[in-house]
């Protein structure tokens, strides 16, 4: 037996009287306590039906598994920058396409509308870098001033976007989502008259310092509480942020292996724990940038790059990709988890601070160099402090005291140089150039993809480079990812499931 979300039988059983008892005693009992849940006779501990994680605007899900991260092709620039390596990426969702112009005008329209009265400096701040275009020997004038503002250009990435805007809209994006979703659910009205710290903040909003236009309140079993509450990361309706990936998550996902799987897993059979070659490109012609199937598609390139010097798009009656210039979203073939362009049309930023080479004995599992971790302050009452002045909830860094009573095998919130070859990380890497000099430093962030400017050899996802955090380019864009909680598979729960609920339930 099983239901549509892939449910051990005997939670499905427990979900059902949770939903036919309503807000009276249920018979949703815990198996270590053997108290009811749900019942505010006994302390009105809640359990809520989860009926998995809701599936946010404009992404794809990206099954995680593990995969040599690194170099495909000839170190052609001997950087020896990625060294090939096993590592294993967890299940995420990834934007099928990169952000577009009308997708950031979006972004701007809202912080104009909500913040520039306040904090002008916020929305000007947003701004991309449109002179970014100009190049001391182009004519570049009319992208200047109408490749981001055009309406011939909304469904064209935005570019001359930089690290700082982009993590920025990603934090916007998520409280947009957020909203939505509670006032499709009746918990929010539509509030079309949110202005700086008055506007909708999802951790602000759990916690109860955003009130906004209520809708209904969740009912609260707690039988000291107030009768209602707002809704809470228990309720699983609420979704996890929107972020940059990481580097490891970009390769992974540019490289679409899953198509390489010759058995994937599905309804019917297990899946082959294999992949049968590697790849050089995103889609599946493994070493060719054309199609190769016979169809009437055949021969045509399969993503927007610079052939040679001086030919950006072949010639007139025969055009080769179509583009000079970066192509609309949706413009080539999308790989293996329908993601488009992750190879040509624009780099673009990840999460990760760059450095030349991570040490190969590294744990592999989730590879990510950037962290700095911080935590929301708290009065002496050990309540949260009041919201900032953009209606977000203040942060600080985790002190090292903090860090020593748990203890880490670090010294500190920031770990960004961690193994990194400086001199006191117990091995030196030659950065090169005079102390001080170098741009290898912790405000350097990778970004990944070869764009309409790049020969071809960019456009395999092992190669990387990095840009300073505060810089935009006519190159780079952006993309959104988003964590994937609980089973690594959509539809069907972690584990096989052997015994008592029989071989892997599935949907």
């Amino acid at each position: 037996m099983k239901n549509v979300l892939g449910l051990p039988v005997l939670l499905m059983i427990a979900v059902f009287f949770v939903a036919s008892c309503g807000n009276k005693s249920s018979n949703m009992v815990s198996s270590k306590t053997g108290w009811n849940y749900n019942d505010k006779q006994l302390g009105g501990f809640e359990v809520p039906s989860y009926e998995g994680q809701y599936v946010g605007p404009g992404l794809k899900f990206v099954e995680g598994g593990t995969f040599t991260m690194g170099q495909t092709d000839e170190d052609l620039t001997y950087e020896d920058n990625n060294r090939p390596r096993r590592v294993s990426v967890s299940s995420f969702f990834m934007d099928e396409t990169e952000v577009a112009n009308v997708h950031y005008r979006e972004y701007l329209y809202w912080l104009k509308r909500v913040t520039f009265s306040d904090y002008p400096d916020i929305y000007a701040k947003a701004l991309p870098d449109t002179q970014s275009w100009r190049n001391a020997m182009q004519y570049n004038e009319p992208l200047v001033e109408y490749y981001f503002s055009h309406a011939a250009y909304n469904y064209y990435p935005v570019v001359g976007v930089n690290w700082n805007q982009a993590n920025e809209y990603c934090q916007w994006r998520s409280d947009r989502v957020n909203e939505r979703i509670l006032i499709e659910k009746g918990y929010l009205k539509k509030n079309p008259y949110q202005v700086s710290d008055d506007n909708f903040n999802t951790k602000t909003y759990v916690i109860g310092q955003y009130e906004g236009l209520a809708g209904k309140k969740k009912k609260d079993l707690d039988p000291t509480g107030g009768g209602e509450r707002n809704i809470t990361y228990q309720d699983g309706i609420i979704l996890p942020n929107y972020r940059l990936p990481t580097e490891a998550e970009w390769e992974y996902a540019a490289l679409g292996l899953i198509g390489r799987n010759p058995e994937p897993d599905s309804k019917r059979r297990r899946g082959e724990e294999i992949v049968t070659d590697r790849k050089v490109y995103p889609w599946n012609d493994n070493n060719s940038t054309r199609n190769g199937t016979r169809d009437s598609y055949q021969g045509e390139f399969l993503g927007n790059f610079r052939r040679s010097n001086g030919d950006m798009m072949g010639v007139a009656g025969g055009l080769n990709d179509n583009a000079d210039i970066p192509g609309p979203i949706y413009g080539f073939k999308a790989n293996a988890y329908g993601l488009y362009h992750m190879a040509g049309n624009v780099a673009e930023w990840v999460l990760d601070v760059y450095r030349p080479n991570t040490p190969m004995d590294a744990d592999g599992h989730r590879l990510f160099r950037g962290n700095v971790y911080d935590t929301y302050k708290t009065l002496d009452d050990f309540t949260f402090d009041e919201k900032d002045s953009m209606g977000r909830m203040p942060k600080r860094l985790v002190t090292q005291e903090e860090l020593e009573a748990k203890r880490k095998d670090y010294r500190g919130a920031n770990v960004i140089g961690f193994l990194d070859g400086d001199s006191t990380s117990g091995f030196v890497y030659d950065y090169g150039g005079s102390k001080g000099s170098t741009l290898i430093n912790d405000n350097a962030h990778v970004y990944k993809g070869g764009s309409w400017n790049d020969r071809a050899y960019w456009m395999s996802p092992g190669t990387r480079r990095f840009m300073q955090a505060q810089h935009g380019s006519p190159y780079v864009g952006f993309r959104c990812c988003m964590d994937r909680l609980g089973s690594p598979t959509l539809h069907t729960p972690g584990g096989n499931y052997f015994g008592a609920f029989g071989n892997k339930i599935r949907k």
